[in-house]
């Protein structure tokens, strides 16, 4: 296979550089590096094709797509504060840089898209779990981008007839993940603050949950989303099945790190959902899709990664 990973400097695109590489397949890149590190990608210096561009370039994301066999398209400015603070930019990278992604591999005939969506979509209903046949009700930009990039691949599959899957990831967590960005995911802000000493916080009281994916579920699921016969067109929720909130998360990472650090409680952010959790039958049923990594192992790993000392 030739795979071509949109965003293969950020945290979940390096992860599966890293497996498709393992597995002996070329792997091309294509990342504008805003928010993606060279770091991440530095095990696989040599033996990559990389292309510093941008999604909306569409010329650069044309050339990207030669002779490519398979396209996992991790590439987005991701976070909900960030697209509520500027809808514009987040819009131009995540919706109509999902257009050009589609339209080149449509162009070049590649033989399968795998599409990063997100949860999100589903917004704050409060049925649980989450299942794909709800209905979308996203709150903030991001989600609503996130959504609109899947139909836009459900589309391109019925009108075009290309390959494509959609999986809609549950807070995908893990090794990489950056802890120092402001729009840093919960767990390494959690990890690192309280490695230091320093009190984590927490947006509202603490008990939304959310279901949490640790990152080798999730390169599991697109794997099998680039062969299976049955996922085309579909769109498929990845995830674990089974959720915690925030609080009980951080009684979870407090014992595996040996500290008693209190939590800051600060006000709610605007655009968050409640409580998430995910049905995961059809990634089961499509894909064959079974979570390898619960969430207290994932948490292990994620805590040895950031600081080596503590691995046991």
């Amino acid at each position: 296979m030739k795979a071509l990973v949109t965003g293969g400097g950020g945290f979940i695109g390096s992860h599966l550089v890293t497996r498709l590489l393992s597995l002996g397949h070329e792997v091309r890149v294509l990342d504008n590096f805003s928010t993606g590190r060279k770091e991440n990608l530095a095990e696989a210096s040599g033996r990559i094709d990389l292309r510093e561009g941008d999604l909306r370039d569409a010329g650069a994301v044309r050339a990207a797509m030669e002779g490519i066999d398979r396209v996992f398209h991790q590439a987005a400015l991701a976070s909900v504060a960030r697209s509520v603070e500027d809808p514009v930019t987040t819009n131009a990278v995540n919706v109509e840089g999902t257009l050009n992604v589609l339209t080149a591999a449509r162009d070049a005939v590649v033989g399968r898209v795998v599409y990063a969506a997100s949860s999100s979509a589903y917004g704050d209903t409060p049925t649980l779990p989450k299942i794909e046949t709800m209905p979308a009700s996203p709150l903030s930009p991001y989600a609503l981008q996130k959504f609109a990039g899947e139909q836009y691949c459900v589309m391109f599959t019925r009108l075009y007839g290309l390959d494509t899957v959609a999986l809609r990831y549950f807070n995908v967590f893990g090794p990489r993940q950056d802890p120092t960005s402001f729009y840093s995911a919960v767990i390494p802000n959690f990890i690192t603050r309280l490695a230091a000493g320093e009190q984590p916080t927490v947006h509202g009281d603490g008990e939304q949950s959310r279901d949490f994916t640790y990152i080798d579920n999730v390169v599991d699921a697109n794997l099998l989303a680039a062969e299976r016969p049955g996922a085309p067109g579909e769109v498929i929720n990845v995830a674990c099945g089974a959720r915690i909130t925030l609080n009980a998360l951080l009684d979870e990472l407090r014992k595996i790190l040996g500290v008693d650090t209190a939590a800051l409680h600060g006000p709610p952010r605007a655009g968050d959902v409640r409580h998430s959790l995910a049905d995961i039958g059809k990634a089961r049923a499509l894909l064959g899709y079974e979570p390898k990594i619960g969430l207290r192992e994932g948490l292990e790993r994620t805590v040895a990664f950031f600081h080596p000392a503590r691995k046991a």
